[in-house]
């Protein structure tokens, strides 16, 4: 089974009960939405976290969230291949799965294209307080260029989109409102993933970051806590 939810943010009591409960196995997979909470600046922290999630009996693969440090910045991962996209993972972690941002993987003969990152809200907060944040948080312009290519690749077609956020005009109005008041209204990666989405055929697509379970339209989902199967 594929099951997916929204942002973790480093708390994965909620996914032991959920593995527990449906009696998973390392051949399940978890799609995390991004905001999983594993890299961050803690060392310690971090090891304890992918210790503990070594142990459950089910695949983690997480999209990159805004509260996320890049992988590809950390030299104990390793760039593979996984299900016919290139992927992170550190060998000591072989459940720990993350995506790399425009990769289009074979999920259960399902195409499906990965979009992480966003600007955070809290950016400048953060800052002030000594808190972790990064300046990659967003998708670059290489990676826009990269995941457009890989779409022309595939004729625009996929079945699914993985991102982190949504495009900018299915984003809940309550959630905009809130978000605009903040010191760092940047919705630049929203305004292109509306963009792109004009250009695409896909079936569903799936986001986290806003903190929210809804289903938009038939097509468009926001998770956080419901788990979903795919």
């Amino acid at each position: 089974m594929i099951y997916k939810r929204g942002d973790t943010h480093g708390e994965f009591a909620g996914v032991a009960a959920f593995c527990a409960w449906n009696e998973t196995t390392a051949k399940d997979i978890l799609i995390i939405l991004g905001d999983a909470g594993i890299n961050g600046e803690n060392r310690r922290r971090d090891e304890q976290v992918k210790s503990f999630l070594s142990t459950l009996p089910i695949t983690l693969f997480c999209v990159h969230g805004n509260h996320d440090r890049r992988p590809a910045v950390i030299p104990s991962y390793r760039e593979v291949l996984w299900n016919k996209g290139l992927c992170y993972r550190e060998e000591q972690y072989p459940n720990l799965i993350f995506a790399r941002d425009g990769e289009i993987y074979d999920l259960d003969g399902k195409m499906t294209l990965v979009i992480g990152g966003a600007a955070s809200a809290d950016k400048y907060y953060r800052i002030e307080h000594g808190l972790p944040w990064w300046e990659d948080e967003k998708p670059s312009e290489m990676i826009k260029q990269y995941t457009e290519e890989k779409l022309s690749a595939q004729n625009w077609t996929v079945d699914q989109v993985l991102s982190h956020t949504l495009p900018l005009k299915y984003i809940p109005r309550d959630c905009l409102a809130i978000y605009e008041k903040t010191g760092n209204p940047d919705l630049s990666t929203e305004r292109w993933l509306e963009e792109i989405e004009q250009h695409m055929n896909y079936k569903k697509w799936s986001a986290g970051h806003w903190h929210t379970d809804l289903q938009i339209s038939e097509k468009i989902e926001v998770l956080y806590r419901n788990y979903r199967p795919m």
